[in-house]
């Protein structure tokens, strides 16, 4: 049985004792709400001094607006704020800070001083408080700006100071605290001291410097530059590529308004944009600012401020997963999605998914072409290259026609007519060779580049069944001599009752006896590929899913799938044509950094790379 008590009004330091276990958690929680205050006072110069992980204390100096005499008490006082007046100054809130709880909640769990000197005083005034009780404020000497120090942090709440972990992961809160606001403001400058040890220096500088400073080089060097406006709506900033991604999380900043927020729909729509090219359960690395009007967002959710609800969700949602997913889709050579490229190996020329499959290793490198180009004086080429079934081959030798006279290495020429360098203006190159029947080397500007052949071959297959599929123009291939295979009951049901999604993905299946099927037509783009693997593979998604599941939920799934059928198999010879049709491909299709299951398609090494490993200069 309960004791009944009556309902009384509880005392002031116990409240905002109260607030504080909401507001200030732990050192880092504190450290935020000073750091806000000060960029909500416009300073241009921040330092933030922590001693034994911020429970000792904690300081916090700028040069910011100051706060006038005769109002330091109610700094520290709860629910009196400068930020907001009204419900409607609320609802249009810009400013970190507004509740005007924070200063109050930490002051009753500390010792707090605050000095700080406005431009039209002489001189500074300073206040202190112990456990909520305030002490006469008093002259002071001080630049203008103000100074907060919060001493023995949880003094008087030996509980909860109990819940406190050790020094360093305290520390390492306020570090992660302290990345987060300086990212969200690289027009100031700040300085992080650890127990009297500088920890980070950081000046005003531009966005993309800051980010870099905070993140480190690598970041810089696989962050791609971001800056989409819509409907009232700006998204910009960086976004790493998926080949920098992460085992956690801690890589990921996303701000709205300049607030530093974690919220589930900006999450999903960001996991969403990477989807297509992020392996298995790695995360991104991002630093994003999402702009809109205040109106359009509430702040007011949660104490810590770090969650967010928006008027039109769905709306942001789209816009975010659309401004990054066109980032992440940019192909290598930075053409656009459906813009075919300047290359001479585009334009229907030259494709890998045009060669058949039985060029191979037993071709030897010996034989030379006895093509008009070769009786003529020039570079002689392998007798296999003038097979090759394209405009390009009709009556000269096939480099020749695209490349003429200028030698480029490894017996690949290059007109009059392009660029006297032609590795420049091909991100990607000009193929050297083959290794071990897996990798292909190419030359360009910066150095020496490896491509994994059969993951950049299954990426542009993939984009290309994507693109056939949307515009609902999947090419068939009819095979001159169908193929039969057996078959069990549940494939033979599946391609009786789903012939019609069977055509819309290219294919033509006929029920030839009960456990029998027979393929007789596949996509155009996957002519080459194992056409019973292929058929079975699609039959077993359908099968599992569903025929319109599989071409909505699933489709990119069995889009990959069929793809990695059709793509060029490791220890297959190719030939220079086909590893520069390939190289071509990648520059001008999406995404192609990375193969479907998200892991890198090719690698730079660069020159002062080279030199470094063999000591070169040294």
């Amino acid at each position: 049985m309960s004791l009944m008590t009556s309902i009384q009004l509880l005392p002031d330091h116990l409240i905002s004792q109260i607030a504080a276990g909401e507001v200030v958690e732990r050192p880092a929680a504190a450290l935020k709400e000073l750091l806000e205050n000060s960029l909500d006072a416009g300073a241009t110069d921040v330092s933030v001094h922590l001693s034994q992980g911020g429970v000792k204390q904690l300081k916090v100096t700028d040069d910011g607006r100051g706060i006038a005499p005769e109002e330091l008490i109610l700094a520290l006082t709860r629910h009196a704020t400068s930020k907001i007046a009204s419900l409607d100054d609320l609802e249009r809130v810009a400013s970190l800070g507004f509740r005007g709880e924070a200063l109050a909640s930490i002051a009753s769990v500390s010792r707090t001083c605050i000095s700080s000197r406005v431009e039209s005083e002489r001189h500074a005034w300073r206040i202190a408080a112990e456990g909520g009780s305030l002490m006469p404020r008093e002259p002071t000497a001080l630049d203008i700006g103000t100074v907060i120090e919060v001493n023995d942090l949880y003094y008087n709440t030996p509980a909860r100071r109990k819940f406190l972990k050790t020094e360093s992961t305290e520390y390492g809160h306020c570090e992660e605290v302290f990345k987060r606001i300086a990212l969200s403001c690289p027009q100031t400058g700040f300085l992080l001291q650890h127990n009297s040890r500088a920890q980070m220096r950081l000046t005003a500088c531009e966005p993309q410097r800051r980010f870099t400073e905070v993140l480190g080089d690598e970041f810089g060097e696989h962050a791609l530059l971001l800056d989409e406006s819509a409907a009232g709506l700006r998204l910009w900033g960086m976004a790493a590529r998926p080949a920098f991604s992460k085992l956690s999380r801690d890589t990921q900043y996303f701000y709205v308004n300049g607030r530093f927020i974690r919220d589930k729909l900006v999450a999903h729509a960001i996991r969403q944009a990477y989807e297509d090219v992020l392996h298995n359960q790695r995360h991104p690395a991002f630093v994003l600012f999402l702009e809109l009007d205040p109106v359009l967002v509430d702040v007011n959710v949660h104490p810590t401020k770090t969650e967010v609800r928006f008027r039109e969700g769905q709306a942001v949602h789209r816009f975010i997963f659309h401004a990054l997913h066109k980032a992440l889709a940019a192909p290598v050579g930075g053409a656009s999605a459906g813009t075919p490229s300047t290359s001479p190996f585009q334009e229907g020329m030259l494709s890998l998914s045009q060669f058949p499959s039985s060029f191979s290793s037993s071709i030897q490198a010996g034989e030379v072409s006895q093509s008009r180009g070769a009786r003529s004086g020039s570079v002689n080429y392998p007798t296999y290259q003038s097979k090759i079934p394209l405009r390009a081959n009709e009556g000269v030798g096939f480099y020749q026609t695209l490349f003429g006279e200028q030698s480029i290495g490894a017996g690949v020429t290059v007109p009059d007519c392009l660029p006297h360098n032609p590795p420049q203006e091909y991100p990607l190159g000009f193929a050297l060779g083959q290794l071990h029947g897996v990798y292909v080397l190419a030359q360009n500007q910066a150095g020496l580049v490896v491509v994994d052949m059969h993951a950049a071959h299954e990426r542009i297959m993939y984009e290309r069944l994507k693109i056939e599929l949307d515009a609902h123009a999947v090419a068939t291939q009819a095979l001159l001599i169908a193929v039969s295979f057996h078959a069990d009951r549940l494939e033979v049901a599946v391609a009786e009752e789903n012939a019609a999604v069977l055509q819309q993905l290219g294919f033509e299946l006929a029920v030839l006896s009960p456990n029998t099927l027979a393929v007789r037509a596949v996509p155009l783009t996957l002519k080459d590929a194992d056409v019973v693997a292929l058929a079975r593979s699609v039959l077993a998604e359908i099968g599992e899913y569903g025929g319109s599941r599989a071409l909505l939920d699933r489709r990119n799934e069995m889009l990959a799938s069929m793809a990695c059928h059709a793509a060029v198999r490791a220890n297959r010879s190719l030939t220079l044509t086909e590893m520069n049709a390939l190289l071509r491909d990648m520059e001008a299709t999406e995404r192609s950094d990375q193969c479907n299951h998200g892991r890198p398609t090719w690698f730079q090494l660069g020159m002062n790379d080279l030199d470094k490993m063999f000591m070169r200069g040294q």
